[in-house]
């Protein structure tokens, strides 16, 4: 049985900038671009949306816009197949591979819209809500804004949270120390170099943080470097998680390491990583290979899309997404005993653009 076919693809841009200065172990910005597609069959439209540069709209509008137009709306695979041949010349990972993850979440959005079911629903449910941690603690933030924002996750039910490290190597173990603090003895407390380090000082790192009960360090050396992953985990103290993966754009990367047994849990990000078609492959990768996979960003995209995945430990609850999804959508979660649930009572993902509130950031 056919569905609708899809009559129009389309995308928009939007700079939102941040409340206050933002850094990691390697980059600093003031603004963060999320960039929306649309996608129309008949009078019921699709949204999707990823966040990077604002040249992924182009792509859109053009190579992703002729593979699925005139395509069935309800085939989903066909049409994220037709997308990644389009793109075959322009490369993969980067800007088409963020592409395509938007207008294959607006693709599952128009179809879960079509047949009048919540997204969740519709991929099928493994879970109620998915656990989060609390995302931010960046490099730019002084002792006080760092204990503020993390001490006030904690104190909303969140038991864990994630901190930024690296820029200023001699001022981490200060900073972890002064985390620690702010969040008391019981949560949870992740790091996150963003790759700012080379194997032997990761090495170093993750010895002298672990005495203030870390349990996580994220992309300790790049998320290239899938040998110096693996080097780094073969050396961390027991009860410390090695984790990367956020940049992954195809299945193949995510195969790569786990194959070389680079992390403890790996992560992906629906925004980048092929969308919510690919999403499940991956799933599916860490359920046969036994190892966890954690959401990266974009909280309301994965509340719908990780109460289908078995293999998910948690999601990120990322400053930045947060503060830009409750500004953009309507209806966009909010956190309930330290978990996301996405929205039961409407079709799709369950959120609306708000269109004059997003219009004054458009690029």
């Amino acid at each position: 049985m056919s569905g609708p076919r899809v009559d129009a693809v389309t995308a928009r841009a939007f700079t939102i900038p941040t409340d206050a200065p933002e850094s990691d172990g390697t980059l600093a910005w003031d603004s963060t671009t999320l960039v929306l597609a649309t996608v129309r069959a008949g009078e019921t439209t699709g949204i999707g949306w990823t966040y990077g540069h604002a040249a992924t709209a182009a792509v859109i509008g053009s190579d992703l816009a002729d593979a699925v137009s005139g395509r069935d709306a309800l085939d989903v695979p066909g049409a994220w197949a037709a997308m990644v041949a389009a793109i075959r010349n322009n490369g993969r990972p980067g800007i088409c591979g963020m592409a395509i993850s938007a207008v294959d979440v607006a693709l599952w959005d128009l179809k879960a819209k079509l047949v009048s079911l919540p997204l969740a629903s519709l991929l099928g449910r493994c879970r109620d809500a998915v656990p989060i941690y609390g995302s931010g603690g960046f490099t730019s933030y002084d002792d006080e804004q760092l204990s503020s924002q993390l001490a006030g996750w904690v104190q909303q039910g969140i038991d864990t949270v994630k901190m930024k490290i690296g820029r200023h190597p001699d001022r981490d173990a200060h900073r972890v120390r002064v985390a620690r603090r702010a969040i008391g003895p019981d949560a949870g407390l992740f790091v996150d170099a963003n790759g700012a380090y080379a194997p032997s000082d990761a090495i170093a790192a993750i010895h002298e943080l672990a005495e203030h009960d870390i349990s996580w360090f994220e992309e300790p050396v790049s998320s290239d470097d899938v040998a110096g992953l693996r080097i780094v985990r073969g050396q961390a103290p027991a009860g410390v998680a090695i984790a990367a993966g956020e940049y992954g754009y195809d299945l193949p990367y995510f195969e790569q390491m786990l194959d070389a047994e680079a992390v403890d849990v790996l992560q992906a990000d629906v925004t980048r990583c092929g969308g919510i078609t690919e999403l499940l492959r991956i799933d599916a990768l860490c359920r046969a290979r036994s190892r966890r996979l954690s959401l990266h960003c974009s909280p309301t995209i994965h509340a719908n899309a990780g109460v289908a995945l078995t293999a998910v430990e948690h999601l990120e609850y990322f400053h930045d997404h947060v503060r830009i999804e409750e500004m953009l959508f309507e209806g966009a979660p909010r956190p309930r005993a330290g978990a996301l649930e996405p929205n039961a009572q409407r079709p799709g993902l369950g959120v609306a653009l708000r269109e004059r509130d997003a219009e004054r950031y458009a690029v």
